[in-house]
């Protein structure tokens, strides 16, 4: 998931917030359209965790880790998702988890210096940075900023819905990041990326 889509897709979180989903519900959303990445912010047991890990590495959907360079190693893992920008734990996730890994470094929207922050972060490597937080999605002008003046890609936080991340991806995220609005969705995870994905390709970016 490393380098920009034509079209913005969906970087699926399973929240520390909710119980790791089962197999069966995991393998619906993935089933259900075009999953780019999952992140596993939560610490399911072991078993579980291999097994979501496992499932989504089984359809080419990288794997992330929140921040646990260790745990990230030991489940095998495409990488981590450090939640803030220390230059010191992004070259200690480097060199653990090696070059061909994804190390994505999410920046603090609310800072003053939050694109030059972005812009150091692309510098030492990070193969894309993050803008927003749970339920607090970034300025649309920040995104817009970025699609227009850098090639590394961003993924935008925050939506709780399909219209926010429609939003978002109009403004122009690279990568949606969903979490509850998927796994609670009246008609199923399935569904719910499945009409998310229809959505996406009707948006028209910058």
């Amino acid at each position: 998931m490393s380098e920009a889509a034509d079209v913005c897709r969906l970087y699926l979180v399973v929240p520390d917030a909710v119980p790791a989903p089962g197999p069966e519900t995991f393998e619906a959303a993935l089933a259900g359209g075009d999953v780019a990445c999952v992140l596993l912010e939560g610490t399911p047991a072991p078993a579980t965790a291999q097994a979501l890990c496992t499932a989504a590495q089984s359809r080419d959907v990288a794997v992330l880790i929140a921040d646990d360079v260790a745990r990230a190693a030991a489940l095998g893992a495409d990488g981590v998702h450090l939640s803030r920008a220390d230059g010191a734990a992004y070259r200690a996730a480097r060199r653990r988890l090696g070059e061909n890994a994804i190390v994505g470094v999410a920046i603090d929207a609310g800072s003053r210096t939050v694109r030059h922050e972005a812009m150091v972060a692309g510098e030492w490597g990070a193969d894309y940075v993050a803008f927003g937080e749970r339920d607090s999605p970034p300025d649309p002008a920040l995104l817009a900023w970025w699609y227009e003046m850098m090639t590394l890609p961003c993924v935008a936080f925050g939506a709780t819905d399909l219209d926010t991340a429609c939003d978002l991806a109009r403004a122009g995220a690279d990568f949606v990041a969903l979490d509850t609005w998927v796994w609670n969705h009246r008609e199923g995870p399935g569904a719910a990326v499945a009409a998310l994905e229809r959505a996406l390709r009707d948006v028209h970016r910058p």
